[in-house]
């Protein structure tokens, strides 16, 4: 692994220009970056900070940035110092533009702006976190989709993930010889989906569960592997009598699962409508 300066100019919060520098990085298996934020830059004197930065610590540049003024001044001062400066948006929104047809805004943080959607993403991400693990099940027509799942199935991250996307989502743990809520079976609105996990994965995740709150791992059927076996299995068998679908989120990210939720609640609403 060789260590690399990158440098992440935003005239906002700095999310969008994280995610896709991320998403780009993990490219790059031998590469171990070393990020340095630069957020919030408005002023002039904030970009004069911000360069002395980068010439301190020399490495590429990544930036979002609408104000022509301090863009001119970031790339000028990347050209002195002979680093790459790239403008990761430009593309897209010059693009765009062409075929709407409709001029730039040139206001930063636009994404961030509090308006109906922001409230719906709060209201769903306050949703999630009082459904959680099987609370309030009286609610859960309220929901737009209801996870089900044995322990450490990745319910409650999928949940949180979800709400961020402005879907409201309650998840329910299936536990042995513990009742489902009797309003599950009875649901008219929601989309209810089983997750599953490949036994073996599922016993190591909950040993190292077990471990990290110093628990005893010695005669418990939560790490027996015949005992989640059986559990995964009779979940399985709930989904299908109830025709639920089911994802198998062994080899998923939490976003993968999500994603695939969201395609899933999409087609939901379509034949519902």
């Amino acid at each position: 692994m060789t260590s690399h300066h990158l440098h992440l100019v935003s005239d906002a919060t700095g999310e969008t220009i994280n995610s896709v520098a991320r998403a780009c990085l993990v490219q790059f298996g031998d590469i171990e970056p070393i990020e340095h934020v630069w957020s919030l830059i408005r002023t002039r004197g904030q970009m004069e900070k911000c360069l002395k930065g980068i010439e301190k610590t020399p490495g590429p540049v990544l930036f979002t940035l609408v104000n022509d003024s301090l863009r001119n001044v970031l790339l000028d001062g990347c050209r002195r110092l002979n680093v790459p400066c790239i403008p990761v948006l430009d593309p897209i929104i010059h693009r765009l533009s062409a075929w709407f047809g409709s001029e730039i805004t040139g206001r930063p943080g636009l994404q961030h702006a509090l308006d109906a959607e922001y409230y719906h993403r709060m209201e769903a991400m306050e949703f999630a976190l009082s459904h959680d693990d099987g609370q309030l099940p009286n609610e859960l027509n309220l929901a737009d989709v209801v996870l089900l799942g044995v322990s450490r199935t990745s319910k409650t991250p999928t949940c949180i993930y979800l709400a961020n996307r402005g879907i409201k989502a309650a998840n329910i743990p299936i536990v042995p010889n513990c009742a489902l809520p009797v309003s599950l079976f009875s649901l008219t609105r929601p989309l209810v989906i089983g997750l599953t996990k490949e036994p073996g994965s599922l016993v190591q995740i909950r040993r190292n569960r077990l471990r990290m709150i110093a628990r005893d791992q010695d005669e418990t059927d939560y790490v027996d592997p015949d005992a989640v076996r059986e559990e995964v299995a009779m979940a399985r068998k709930l989904c299908g009598k109830n025709e639920w679908t089911v994802i198998d989120v062994t080899r998923r990210s939490i976003e993968e699962t999500a994603a695939t939720v969201m395609n899933l609640y999409a087609r939901h609403q379509e034949a519902a409508e």
